[in-house]
């Protein structure tokens, strides 16, 4: 049995699956959480095992306070320990940002449940023992929550939300707990796929390789090689907001 584990929530596909098997692969026993997609998350399970170290999922929704607790237990009973927490659980809902109706009070209600109150609940069950272990918390944000630029105003402003309460949780949980977040702006993943038909999503992507100045769009695989930096590195950093985007936030002149 390695002797680190770590937590990755909405693990099941994308930045979650490939920050699971990152850490996998560097050396560290894995809780993968899932909501819906339960064979996603059966996949990202049989990749952490490929690598040599342990893994389990647990369907939960971090919205709800107990469902954090049972995933922080599930891990304390397994390995003993919670060295890493990565919080990545996120959902949305796409609305055009000049329709003003196009967001009703329960969506407000639910992403932030989501994006934010769960990322709380989540740090704050595995908080003691993240400090006993000297552990790491990063959490996935977006360049959204800085742009206020996404798939609807909800999400961005549940993603600035997000950036303050990596900052306050970082000088809670300091000096034994670093705390960083990660704000990628469009990653190739299957995230835009309910919004987009596949060639409206290959012209997004082409758009936004144009755009940035790095001339690609970031992968999965490029996003967690920062989780990794942040949750395993021993520098001297907390309270970070690490922008992974091409440098697509330079492009002033003609905005994504």
């Amino acid at each position: 049995m390695l002797e680190r584990s770590a937590i990755v929530t909405g693990a099941s596909s994308g930045i979650g699956a490939a920050v699971a098997r990152a850490l996998a692969k560097a050396g560290s026993n894995v809780v993968v959480t899932y909501g819906d997609n339960r064979r996603g998350a059966e996949m990202t399970v049989q990749a952490c095992h490929d690598a040599g170290a342990e893994a389990f999922l647990i369907n939960a929704d971090v919205s709800k306070d107990e469902d954090c607790q049972a995933i922080a237990q599930a891990a304390l009973d397994t390995w003993g320990g919670i060295d890493i927490v990565v919080n990545n659980a996120g959902t949305t809902r796409f609305a055009n940002a000049a329709d003003l109706k196009a967001l009703s009070a329960d969506d407000f209600e639910r992403i932030f449940a989501v994006n934010v109150t769960g990322c709380y609940q989540m740090t704050r069950a595995a908080a003691t023992h993240l400090q006993a272990a000297k552990g790491s918390v990063v959490n996935i944000s977006s360049h959204s929550g800085f742009s206020g630029i996404g798939s609807s105003m909800a999400y961005a402003a549940s993603k600035g939300a997000l950036n303050t309460l990596t900052l306050s949780l970082a000088r809670t949980l300091a000096p034994h707990v670093r705390v960083n977040a990660v704000c990628p702006g469009f990653v190739d993943t299957n995230w835009m796929a309910p919004h987009l038909d596949a060639d409206a999503l290959v012209a997004f992507k082409e758009k936004t390789a144009a755009i940035a100045p790095l001339k690609r769009v970031p992968s999965a695989d490029d996003v967690a090689e920062v989780v990794l930096w942040f949750a395993l590195g021993q520098a001297p950093v907390t309270g970070q907001l690490l922008v992974v985007d091409s440098g697509t936030h330079l492009s002033v002149g003609a905005p994504l």
